[in-house]
């Protein structure tokens, strides 16, 4: 599958906001974007004209590369949205938030959501006490998703306990540290969702 595999610091200077996709190195002085606060390239910190469009493309980037996905997965996301019943935005980040490896993310068993995704590729994740190793999979309220036995001595997911003491978990997941699982208590809503996302701008781009 076809991955990014540039500088992630990159992207959260193109998008003018703090996508955590380093993990602690966000949270220290070491962040390129606290440092550079304007887009990359030479023409990075020249005034750029606001337009309806620009505004909408680049809500969608900043999504699609907050949750690490590809234009085909994100578009792919969008259509299925739009075929459910409901809001067609909110339906699409309630799709992204029930990705496994977000949901790894949120439950705090790893940095980034870079990271998590690659701890469900090398099955160190389970699902109802079964190896999952896909990391789009999506999860259902009332699966149980654990740390594999072997991988619970891990220095890698220790130092995300560690790091994560203070990230909250959200209140549709319920996380056991000593047992290192969770358990999908619902499918997110809207404001159970903290990412800064206006995704009503997203559905407008594809809209049209």
């Amino acid at each position: 599958m076809a991955r990014y595999t540039g500088a992630v610091c990159r992207l959260c200077r193109r998008e003018g906001a703090k996508l955590f996709l380093k993990g602690d190195r966000c949270y220290t002085e070491k962040c390129s974007f606290s440092r550079r606060e304007y887009a990359p390239g030479e023409a990075g910190r020249k005034r750029v004209k606001e337009s309806e469009y620009r505004m909408q493309l680049r809500e969608k980037q900043k999504t699609k590369r907050l949750y690490g996905l590809l234009e085909k997965q994100f578009h792919h996301y969008y259509e299925m949205a739009s075929r459910q019943q409901g809001v067609t935005g909110e339906n699409l980040l309630r799709i992204l938030e029930s990705r496994l490896d977000n949901v790894v993310y949120r439950l705090g068993f790893a940095k980034s959501r870079a990271e998590a995704r690659q701890q469900v590729r090398h099955g160190h994740i389970y699902v109802n006490g079964r190896r999952v190793d896909i990391p789009s999979f999506r999860v259902r309220p009332g699966d149980l998703v654990s740390v594999a036995p072997k991988a619970r001595e891990m220095l890698v997911i220790k130092s995300a306990l560690i790091s994560n003491e203070r990230v909250q978990v959200p209140a549709w997941l319920e996380v056991d540290i000593e047992k290192l699982q969770g358990s999908v208590l619902s499918l997110p809503n809207r404001d159970q969702i903290d990412a800064d996302i206006r995704e009503q701008l997203i559905v407008e781009l594809y809209s049209k």
